[in-house]
């Protein structure tokens, strides 16, 4: 429990901030599990762009590194590519 006024205000402020960064990720792994999940190449295709977008924003908001970004867009861009064959 905190101690002070300020600690209790940081708390809280995590606790939204945590909320939100949940939020963003779990999007952000729907949208890849889309992808992933689709059966024909044509839905993997229109699936890939909202995947890129989502993973492309939680990077941009530092919730995941951006290392990890290019290695889930990466990841996405190849089940497409094994979709088509």
């Amino acid at each position: 429990m905190p101690n002070c006024k300020q600690a209790e205000k940081r708390l809280r402020q995590a606790e939204k901030r945590r909320q939100a960064n949940k939020i963003t990720k779990s999007s952000m792994r729907s949208a890849i599990k889309t992808v992933l999940s689709a059966k024909t190449q044509e839905e993997a295709a229109k699936a890939q762009s909202n995947a890129h977008k989502r993973i492309d924003k939680a990077a941009k908001a530092h919730i995941i590194h951006d290392n990890t970004a290019a290695r889930y867009k990466s990841r996405v861009d190849r089940a497409v590519v094994a979709k088509a064959s």
